[in-house]
């Protein structure tokens, strides 16, 4: 993928055609508790086609196409029709600070710790990370926010020491304690912190892009920042994630025949199941947040999860983030 002209939106252009949800794209709309659209959405139909000449200063368009059979404003009352909203990458900017500190919220938990000051690091750091907005919106809403820290780079700033501090209070796993304790201390120069936050029921078709944005942008900063030294914070070993999921509560329910079982884990993002599988280790926690209460979660406990990553593993989970989205 060619490099972005520095500082503007990226460019790709889609147009409509069915999709086919893989297995990693089990369906969590109940979980959403932010809304995107007026409706429910009923079909989600992209086209994708070549990236446009580097040189160029477009942005990264989506177009999403929503059949909606129903309203929540009475003028609009029996409305079926299409509704199109066009996504745009951007680097992040200091105007990004509401949207994105309002998406990171719950990343701890209901910890007490300097979220402001971790948002201003994610959107100083604008040569790696993208937050995504829809085209035209007057509210300038945020929708998603992904990026890298180097948990070197940044160890003496209160919001890292405080995250690492919460890692190793909640890690009560013993065969993976010093491993932790390793990409947090000795190895942490090595360590690129991967968050990735965003509204429950964005759009997958987004996350193929957003990601491959991502480690684009990662590379390009091993060769392109102005000195060694940053260019050296960006060339990761590990990548370290912090992301919920729902868990089974009762194990013995495994016991049940096969088509009668609830599976084990439900991963609210579905990327997430890929991590989970490629990671060299991992552990959960339970979460005090309060959970959303529906009948198809009634037998889970949100829990928190933390996962290490070799960056070697990268290239596998963008291959099989494809499959989220299966052409027929």
């Amino acid at each position: 993928m060619p490099r972005k002209p520095k500082g503007h939106r990226r460019s790709l252009k889609l147009k409509p055609q069915p999709l086919i949800f893989s297995r990693f794209a089990r369906s969590v709309a109940q979980l959403a508790s932010v809304p995107l659209f007026r409706g429910q959405a009923q079909k989600v139909r992209v086209h994708r086609e070549s990236l446009p000449n580097p040189t160029s200063n477009g942005f990264l368009k989506k177009s999403l196409i929503e059949k909606s059979d129903q309203s929540e404003s009475s003028e609009d009352e029996g409305f079926e029709g299409v509704v199109q909203a066009d996504f745009v990458f951007f680097d992040p900017k200091p105007d990004d600070f509401h949207g994105v500190k309002i998406l990171l919220q719950p990343y701890l938990d209901n910890m007490q710790w300097d979220l402001s000051g971790f948002v201003d690091l994610i959107l100083a750091q604008s040569t790696v990370g993208t937050v995504v907005k829809i085209e035209g919106d007057d509210d300038d809403s945020t929708f998603s926010v992904v990026t890298a820290l180097n948990l070197g780079r940044y160890k003496d700033h209160e919001c890292i020491m405080e995250l690492k501090e919460y890692l190793l209070k909640v890690c009560q796993g013993k065969d993976v304690i010093n491993n932790l304790k390793l990409l947090l201390g000795e190895q942490a120069h090595d360590v690129g912190l991967l968050v990735s936050q965003r509204v429950v029921n964005l759009p997958p078709q987004l996350l193929p892009p957003m990601y491959d944005a991502l480690f684009d942008e990662v590379s390009w900063a091993t060769e392109d920042e102005p000195t060694q030294e940053l260019r050296n914070s960006f060339c990761f070993k590990f990548y370290l994630l912090v992301c919920k999921i729902y868990k089974l509560k009762n194990a013995s329910q495994k016991k049940k025949p096969s088509s009668q079982r609830d599976e084990e884990i439900i991963y609210i993002k579905p990327e997430d199941e890929i991590f989970h599988q490629l990671s060299c280790w991992s552990f959960s926690f339970p979460l005090h947040t309060q959970q959303v209460e529906t009948q198809e979660l009634k037998n889970y406990h949100l829990t928190g999860l933390v996962m290490a990553v070799e960056a070697e593993k990268i290239s596998t989970f963008q291959e099989q983030l494809q499959s989220l989205i299966v052409e027929p």
